[in-house]
């Protein structure tokens, strides 16, 4: 285990990963040479990581009860790090929570972008544990040459196409970078930074003298993205101690009106203390599923989470999905034919599959009944094999298609109807995504029993109540309102913009309660439309 660390920790700090100038890997791009393939198993001999083997896998179905995802059974996620402590401590009734992310550098998602997304739902359905989802809007801007505004919009955007892969809202929390720096995330940014040289950047993400200060700067805000448990903390006056009463309320307050919630990327907000009005005091493991090409950041986290006294997070990653062209890169947001995306049509897949995906077949039918299909090139049999549940259908057809029996027209055609099926089911859950569950699991509110402490409430930044009161309702802009101070406050103040920040002072929350919060919530929803 120690020699694991060492080569892990270590000796793997060049993320910008070019194997033997064959392949390049890291956040922002993955490609290999001359129309090559990727090679993940010098990926996990230079990362450092290591495969995920088949006794791993029948340990979480054991574990949970129910059979192991497809992407496991066939090997889509197939490294990890820590993976096995994390199934340790659940075997001992420990607890441990998901974090996953997405960065808005496209109006919607495409395919790729929903394979993390949709392992991350199966694991929190199997192991039932909370999912904390970032919207890395602020790292698109930087790269992507968006304006804040742009990346904002299209984090909106993009959150609704991960709202809509079915996760449970009472166990989901989503922020935005945008939203959350200050106050103590502010604090573990810089404990983060100071713990990370300018040299061990460079050295570990490749950036040159061409590169913005942004750039260079990202990465140690990304690995502090734990402290958000105390930034949102503070933005939803959770406070604990009167310094925070002088902790630019006011300020945080515009901030938040004037920058809405927005997508998800890379960052690291694996330290439970990040989010207290979650997870309260308890010390728990992380889980972050993501593709291989994002394991630079964590392993910056994970030389200094130890260092801060945190624990380190545990990674389970996965393979690229290709693009249609081939297999020497995955799919990209910035080619549309590349990608099949969550708002394509049936035509439109269609088209995309017979002229762009690329054919292991032969370039004559007698040539393939007689030599069959390379089945190791040919991306709509890839394809099948993420997204067509059957093991027995993708047998079948890898014999028919490899023997020659099956023509590419065939496996095109019912990789189309696949494909259609999913891009169908997904924009019909989309269409049914409201306001409503987007607000509770941006707020926070779902956690039932979250843990916060503060002991007062404020409109506007003034201290209104001292009490210990009960959050009950929202604002607009996703601010608590309690039934305590509603009987205190008038129709104008309610108007004046909605800062009024409450709080819960107990633990769990009962079925009554939450029945009592309903209630509340549509008295109040009433009286507004008595007002108006």
């Amino acid at each position: 285990m120690e020699k694991t660390e060492q080569k892990d920790e270590k000796t793997k700090e060049a993320a910008v990963v070019v194997v033997e100038e064959e392949q390049v890997v890291n956040p922002w791009e993955v490609s290999a040479k001359d129309g090559g393939k990727i090679d993940y198993d010098k990926l996990i001999d230079k990362f450092g990581c290591q495969r995920l083997d088949e006794t791993l896998i029948q340990r979480v179905e054991r574990l949970t009860n129910r059979p192991p995802h497809v992407f496991l059974r066939r090997g889509v996620f197939f490294a990890h790090r820590d993976f096995n402590d994390i199934l340790d401590s659940y075997e001992k009734g420990e607890k441990f929570y998901l974090y996953t992310g997405r960065g808005p550098s496209s109006e919607a998602l495409h395919l790729g972008h929903l394979i993390p997304f949709m392992f991350t739902k199966y694991l929190q359905d199997a192991f039932k544990v909370p999912l904390v989802i970032q919207l890395t809007d602020d790292e698109k801007c930087m790269w992507k040459n968006l304006s804040v505004e742009e990346s904002q919009r299209l984090a909106r955007e993009n959150a609704k196409d991960i709202i809509a892969c079915g996760f449970d809202v009472s166990k989901t929390f989503i922020f935005s970078d945008f939203d959350y720096v200050g106050g103590s995330f502010y604090k573990n940014m810089v404990r983060v930074a100071k713990c990370v040289t300018y040299n061990k950047v460079v050295g570990i993400f490749g950036f040159t003298g061409e590169d913005h200060i942004g750039k260079v700067s990202f990465p140690p805000v990304q690995v502090a993205y734990p402290s958000i448990k105390k930034y949102r903390e503070d933005h939803n006056a959770l406070i604990d101690s009167p310094e925070h009463k002088e902790n630019s309320i006011a300020q945080r307050d515009k901030l938040w009106k004037s920058q809405k919630l927005e997508e998800a990327g890379m960052a690291v907000p694996s330290f439970p203390s990040s989010f207290p009005h979650l997870f309260g005091n308890d010390n728990i493991r992380c889980l972050i599923p993501c593709a291989i090409d994002q394991d630079p950041y964590f392993r910056m986290t994970r030389d200094v989470a130890p260092r801060i006294g945190y624990h380190k997070p545990a990674l389970i990653e996965s393979s690229f999905f290709p693009a249609l062209q081939g297999e020497n890169g995955k799919m990209s947001a910035s080619d549309p034919n590349s990608a099949i995306y969550v708002t394509d049509s049936a035509k439109e897949i269609k088209n995309k599959i017979n002229r762009y995906a690329f054919s292991g077949g032969q370039d004559s039918i007698e040539k393939h009944r007689k030599y069959g299909a390379n089945l190791e090139v040919d991306i709509p049999f890839k394809y099948l094999g993420f997204f067509l549940d059957d093991d027995a259908e993708l047998d079948h057809i890898r014999k028919e298609y490899g023997s020659g029996r099956m023509l590419t027209g065939e496996i095109k055609k019912r990789l189309v109807e696949v494909l259609t099926d999913l891009v169908e089911r997904h924009r019909r859950a989309r269409a049914a995504v409201t306001d409503e569950p987007l607000a509770e699991m941006q707020d926070g509110r779902c956690f039932h029993g979250c843990q916060t402490t503060s002991q007062y409430v404020q409109l506007n930044g003034q201290t209104i109540i001292p009490s210990g009161c009960l959050i009950l309702e929202a604002t607009n802009h996703y601010f608590p309102f309690t039934e305590v101070f509603l009987l205190h406050l008038s129709h104008e103040q309610r108007q004046e913009g909605g800062f009024v920040r409450g709080v819960k002072s107990d633990g769990g929350v009962t079925e009554n309660e939450r029945g009592r919060r309903d209630d509340s919530r549509q008295r109040l929803k009433s009286e507004r439309e008595r007002e108006a």
